[in-house]
């Protein structure tokens, strides 16, 4: 009785795309629960619950915040509860999420001295330094704002090194780890991050709409001195809010509930385990894709744990590719963004990713590419992929021998 295309959208599709990422069953069960009051005594123990967990995988005592809204909000709530109207920022972009907080900084008056690096390339620790040597002086700028993983181009930039750096300058960090917090390291306290962003819609593994902000003691009182508009995006008014166990204005408590069971997944995983996994699976991802002679898009040196982008063959458009996957495989990846719509396709591996996904995803590209007329031979890039695994899975010689 019902067209085919709304019959396939019931179907379960593997979700390649580098978010919304695949939601594990218990976390729609649990999203799925009997409403609750948002001003009662369970949301509040849901409140403290997920502030506590959060603390624990970002590794943080700092504020905490849950906001309903996406990554995107999120990086606006940092803009606006931290700087001025005509402070001065230096921001790198590498990729479209720095355009993206770029879009952010121009809407409110915020003066950004942008640093773009090739799209493809990592945000180079050293260049950060020389960078920040031109900001000295009252004038200068006032915050660093940088993507810890940029998913437009597959990159993850060594936050680390870059956070240092900044930490030596006295600058106001803030970071965009919308797709990177919960797949790869991340220490926001012993980094000296200021502001970090994230979303529930990615890493997570949970149902889009809720944004997570961290603020530290240096990011409040840049706060105080703020004078951009914010009521929504007002960060006090969530602080205020939270010591009664609560949000300003009507969260989306099913998402909240949904990501507490996410929660719940990765502490039985072990935070170890999930950026093993993570790094894993995208190396074997990597040598998937060039036994079949896809380009990896970028510098492999700073290839993302949670997302891959890849070039395609001569004469191969990318969004052939991706409709093919979607229409006849039930497998969908992401094409490119900005300035590299059209050429290049990405896969995303973050969230809860098996190495059961990432075969049958290749199970579906090595016939796609068939139907492009591509020469492809059937298991040549799913065997790349479990040798690969293998590889990376193999315990080290020394303790091989030591178990003898």
């Amino acid at each position: 009785l019902y067209p085919e295309r709304i019959c396939q959208m019931y179907r379960p599709q593997n979700l390649r795309i580098p978010g919304p990422t695949f939601v594990p069953q218990t976390v729609l069960n649990a999203s799925a629960r009997p409403m609750i009051n948002h001003r009662g005594p369970e949301f509040a123990a849901l409140m403290a619950g997920l502030t506590r967990a959060l603390q624990d995988v970002l590794n943080t005592e700092g504020d905490v915040f849950l906001v309903t809204a996406s990554g995107s909000g999120g990086m606006e709530a940092a803009i606006v509860n931290t700087l001025s109207s005509g402070d001065r920022v230096l921001l790198f972009v590498n990729g479209a999420f720095g355009e993206r907080f770029a879009a952010v900084c121009k809407a409110y008056g915020v003066d950004v001295r942008r640093v773009d690096v090739p799209w493809g390339r990592a945000v180079e620790p050293d260049l950060v330094r020389d960078e920040l040597a031109k900001e000295k002086g009252k004038d200068g700028a006032k915050a660093v704002l940088v993507t810890h993983n940029e998913t437009s181009t597959g990159v993850l930039n060594p936050l680390k090194e870059i956070a240092e750096i900044v930490r030596e300058s006295g600058k106001l960090l803030i970071v965009d780890s919308v797709s990177g917090a919960g797949a790869v390291d991340l220490m926001v306290d012993a980094w000296g991050i200021d502001v970090l962003v994230s979303a529930s819609q990615k890493a997570w593994g949970a149902p889009p709409g809720v944004a997570i902000v961290t603020m530290s003691e240096r990011a409040w009182r840049a706060h105080d001195r703020s004078n951009l508009p914010k009521v929504y995006f007002d960060l006090q008014s969530h602080k205020a809010s939270l010591e009664k166990g609560a949000t300003p204005s009507t969260p989306a408590v099913g998402a909240f509930i949904g990501l507490q069971e996410s929660l719940r997944l990765m502490a039985e995983e072990g935070q170890a385990a999930i950026i093993k996994r993570h790094r894993d699976l995208a190396y074997a991802t990597r040598r998937g894709l060039q036994a079949l002679n896809l380009g990896i898009f970028g510098d492999e040196r700073y290839a993302s744990p949670c997302v891959t982008a890849f070039r395609m063959p001569t004469r191969v458009d990318p969004r052939n590719l991706i409709r093919i996957l979607r229409d006849e495989y039930d497998t969908v990846i992401a094409g490119g963004q900005g300035r590299i719509e059209g050429q290049i396709a990405r896969v995303g591996h973050m969230g809860f990713v098996t190495l059961q996904d990432m075969v049958a995803f290749f199970g579906a590209l090595e016939p796609a590419l068939k139907d492009l007329n591509q020469p492809v031979e059937p298991g040549q890039a799913i065997s790349a992929v479990l040798r690969a695994h293998a590889e990376t899975s193999a315990p080290p010689a020394d303790a091989v021998a030591g178990r003898r």
